[in-house]
């Protein structure tokens, strides 16, 4: 009978082991690696964010959006998506190198059924547009252990949640990286499968023209960020995904 359930626990650690996210870095490798000035460069935000939840009340079972400004500018997520019900995360220029320093704040103690996640700007070279990276911006290996800590920080409120990724978008504003932000999208596609309740949402082809660069009419000024007609196919597919994984 100790033989049995023995090989029982065996069997069970090495599951766990296989479906949850594994990463040996700690705060520590990050607190190094990372300056003070990431820790507070969004203090504001999250600061709002908290004054937000001290005066609203959300639904049990809510799903939450986090990322960057293309999630802090999608002006009716909560509307497209009834009935499904919304908090909605999003502060511009987020990085997952301060995000994994503010992820426990921003998921406070809500009750949360899922969490969609949107970032966009960690990609090495990007400090040339709008001076939004910056040298401590990664490579792909680099981001990737990232975000595998931002998932393991949610894995610690939340074990067993869908977690889904939005790719991240092709832009004029920054085709020229388009390589480079397609091998991350691929990497974190690749995470996203191989971990446990985790999903990706393809984006590319529906933002892309026949020839096979970005569609601009579905993008503001700045060539960078979505217009109207833009996030109507975010809505679309978004909405599609979550209500898949929650029926």
């Amino acid at each position: 009978m100790r033989k049995s359930i023995n090989f029982s626990l065996i069997f069970i650690i090495v599951n766990l082991t296989f479906i949850f996210p594994q990463n040996s870095l700690d705060f520590d490798y990050f607190f190094k690696k990372y300056p003070k000035e990431n820790r507070q460069r969004f203090e504001k935000e999250i600061l709002k964010f908290e004054e937000i939840d001290k005066k609203t009340s959300y639904d049990d079972n809510s799903i939450m959006f986090i990322g960057s400004s293309s999630i802090r500018l999608w002006d009716n997520l909560e509307n497209v998506m009834d009935p499904l019900k919304i908090i909605k995360r999003g502060y511009g220029g987020a990085h997952y190198r301060d995000l994994i320093f503010f992820i426990d704040r921003i998921l406070n103690n809500h009750s949360l059924s899922m969490i969609v996640c949107f970032v966009a700007n960690d990609i090495k070279g990007l400090e040339d547009i709008y001076n939004i990276g910056g040298e401590r911006d990664g490579s792909i290996e680099e981001i990737i252990n990232l975000y595998d800590f931002l998932v393991n920080q949610i894995r610690k409120k939340y074990p067993h949640i869908p977690i889904i990724q939005i790719a991240i978008t092709p832009t004029s504003s920054r085709w020229k990286y388009w390589k480079k932000i397609s091998d991350l999208n691929k990497s974190i596609k690749d995470y996203c499968n191989k971990n446990y309740n985790m999903h990706y949402i393809e984006t590319k082809d529906f933002f892309l023209n026949k020839n096979g660069t970005p569609n601009n009419n579905l993008f503001r000024r700045d060539l960078l960020h979505l217009n109207d007609e833009g996030y109507n196919i975010w809505n679309k597919i978004v909405k599609e995904k979550l209500l898949s994984i929650k029926n």
